[in-house]
């Protein structure tokens, strides 16, 4: 194979990431909750050099409305290297696809020949994707060895199960197939991830569209409905192998994080809430001979607050739950980064030894009760909190996001949300958390659209796997 024409941005190993050049773009995803105007990917500037940077530079509309924009991603990407059906000549990090959680279409755009100007290419509808895949409400999508993995929440009726994953071609975006071809006891769905040179893939647990659109349904909450369990398949054949329960308290299993050293066995995976404390927590997962185990390695407890300042929804608790929405891993395996959206607390972990975290950093902005502003406007209180939050490659820089899922945020921030977009600093030896001023999108900067999910120029921490060793 020759790698003359290897895209730049496909990294054979998490070093060759972290010295990659550092991001001049960040993609992200808006929404209007009220389905009035259409949703719009933005194109913000992240450059220091650059009297932009911070500011919307690029702006791309979607040809429909109401589809709420939620987690997207590139169709190509460093797992390229593993792939059984294409050659990595030719291939490019070039296109995103934007899935509408509620629509259940997929936009794809393309950011060449002006990264600042995405073009739409093709929407792939609702109906394609439940008619050759059987499955609806996609939600994550990551760029894979054998084409793009998009999960989805629901079946072909739109509601019920089991959810499970779609495999799309990465040339043609066309819908393939069901990726699984014996799913066991597995019917919840949310994420998907991989160890490549392990042949494992991982998936976790969420609730059916009928259980999560409408927000959290207390009564199902407390009677432990929600999805609380691991799930370990075997990657070429799309057989279920193993579920790991996590116990039925621990409610909402949500992002996996795997470790990016592809001899490694480990990765994390963030819970919202336990419905026994309203503490939230981070689990690790690992081989153990030929199973697979997890453990609590992290545990945020609950805040006590003042009744007279929650939202319907926790005066009854006297207190307010972290609610872990988004984990993020540094590319270097060091530090792991913790969204607490109910507190508005983002929280850095120095995970050298991933069987003992230990608190490195933390940064409060947001937050139920705290409303902590942005250092660049002390006097304008911030509602929703640290959610969304990616890793810049070289570990340095890290942007947040304030939108968790439309109807989460009328729930917890019955008031309004707004939008807004932060950029942190650390050193990634040491760690520590600053917010940088001068970073500071939000409000009609977002054009009456909430702010979710982040992708960097040329990749990010949650973007890539890799499939040589090497930091």
């Amino acid at each position: 194979m020759s790698h003359a024409a290897v895209d730049p941005t496909f990294y054979r190993c998490p070093a060759d990431a972290i010295a990659a050049p550092p991001e001049k773009l960040a993609y992200v995803v808006t929404f209007d909750r009220a389905a009035e105007q259409p949703d719009a990917l933005a194109v913000i500037d992240t450059d220091p050099g650059s009297a932009q940077q911070g500011q919307i530079v690029g702006w791309a509309e979607l040809p429909t409305k109401g589809d709420e924009l939620h987690h997207f991603g590139w169709n190509a990407c460093s797992s390229a290297f593993a792939h059984a059906g294409h050659h990595t000549d030719g291939l490019q990090r070039r296109y995103l696809l934007l899935p509408g959680l509620r629509s259940s279409n997929l936009h794809v755009y393309d950011t060449h020949p002006d990264p600042k100007q995405p073009r739409l290419i093709r929407t792939i509808t609702a109906d394609e994707l439940a008619d050759r895949a059987g499955y609806s409400r996609p939600h994550t999508l990551h760029c894979g060895p054998d084409g793009i993995y998009l999960s989805c929440l629901g079946s072909a009726d739109g509601d019920g199960g089991p959810g499970g994953i779609a495999v799309l071609d990465h040339d043609t975006f066309e819908v393939v197939r069901a990726w699984e071809t014996d799913r066991g006891p597995q019917r919840l769905a949310y994420d998907a991830w991989w160890h490549l040179n392990q042949n494992t893939l991982i998936t976790s647990e969420w609730g059916t569209p009928s259980m999560v659109e409408d927000g959290v349904v207390p009564e199902l909450l407390l009677a432990n409905e929600y999805g609380h369990a691991l799930h370990f398949w075997d990657l070429a054949e799309g057989k279920h192998l193993q579920r790991v329960d996590l116990g039925a308290e621990q409610q909402m299993v949500l992002e996996l994080r795997p470790s990016h050293d592809p001899n490694a066995t480990w990765g994390f995976a963030g819970v919202v809430i336990s419905t026994e404390d309203l503490s939230a927590s981070v689990w690790r997962w690992r081989r153990d001979g030929d199973q697979w185990t997890a453990d609590k390695v992290i545990t945020i407890p609950a805040e006590p607050a003042d009744a007279e300042l929650l939202p319907p929804a926790l005066k009854p608790f006297g207190a307010v739950p972290p609610l872990v929405t988004d984990i993020n891993l540094s590319v270097d395996d060091r530090f792991l980064y913790v969204s607490c959206w109910g507190t508005g607390e983002l929280k850095q972990y120095d995970v050298s030894d991933p069987a003992a975290p230990r608190e490195a950093g933390s940064v409060r902005l947001g937050g139920i009760v705290g409303r902590v502003p942005h250092p660049s406007a002390p006097d304008r209180p911030l509602a929703g909190g640290p959610q969304m939050v990616e890793v810049s490659r070289d570990g340095a820089r890290i942007y947040l996001t304030n939108s968790l899922y439309g109807s989460w945020d009328d729930q917890f921030y019955p008031d309004g949300v707004g939008a807004w977009m932060a950029k942190l600093t650390t050193d990634p030896h040491r760690g520590g958390l600053t917010v940088e001023e001068e970073f500071f999108p939000h409000g009609e900067d977002f054009r009456g659209r909430r702010a979710h999910q982040v992708r960097l120029q040329g990749g990010d921490a949650s973007s890539d796997s890799y499939c040589y060793a090497g930091f």
